[in-house]
């Protein structure tokens, strides 16, 4: 899926860098309003992105950049947009700082779970969903026809969750991307993670057991 057009937003998708990075924009259809999500390397390879959505609405402009979490393959770019694009910044408050060090931007909307993102009239949801980093956050739409897509960043891919380094962090994010997206969101909702193809909730529930047995 490199474009998904729903009633609300139309979401387009570029795989940058080496690591194969996501970078989404999002697109509020009616009022033009947008959000960058992850600017993760190749700002030529984003701004050619943001010039795809030129149809995507009457007046669509840039109105914030968000960041899934501090890792450096997301963040490559984050100096380049903000500087090209000067609009508010989101991330977790808990990765802020990890941002600071690996690209010298200061988020300028520290987000907690639960905080929301106005895109017009489509509200985007901040998740708090530890483990991967400290502060990663997906960001979570429902579309008026019914749909919901969640911007996973590495935190939940096909197949499992994202990568963790002790029992804790992982006891973290399967107990965050169970409760918080799994027991919330239902079987038809988009998972757009920050590298690679998309899947479904419905297509991965059936797994979740192995993935806690698999540890980390």
């Amino acid at each position: 899926m490199n474009e998904l057009l729903l009633d609300d937003v139309a979401i387009r998708r570029v795989s940058v860098s080496d690591m194969a990075n996501n970078v989404y924009l999002v697109t509020n259809r009616k009022s033009g309003e947008q959000l960058l999500i992850d600017a993760a390397d190749d700002m030529p390879a984003i701004e050619q992105l943001i010039g795809s959505a030129l149809g995507d609405a009457v007046n669509p402009r840039l109105i914030g950049i968000a960041t899934t979490h501090q890792h450096w393959d997301h963040v490559r770019a984050l100096a380049q947009a903000v500087a090209k694009y000067p609009v508010p910044t989101y991330a977790g408050t808990d990765d802020v700082e990890g941002i600071a060090e690996e690209c010298s931007v200061r988020i300028s909307t520290p987000l907690a779970h639960g905080d929301q993102l106005q895109l017009g009239d489509v509200v985007i949801t901040a998740i708090h969903l530890r483990g991967h980093t400290p502060g990663s956050m997906a960001y979570a739409l429902t579309d008026s026809s019914g749909q919901e897509v969640i911007f996973s960043g590495d935190s939940l891919f096909p197949g499992g969750i994202g990568r963790t380094t002790n029992p804790d962090d992982f006891r973290h994010l399967m107990t965050d991307v169970e409760g918080r997206i799994f027991n919330r969101y239902q079987d038809s909702t988009v998972i757009l993670p920050g590298h690679g193809a998309e899947t479904t909730l419905g297509a991965e529930r059936p797994h979740l057991a192995d993935w806690w047995a698999r540890g980390w």
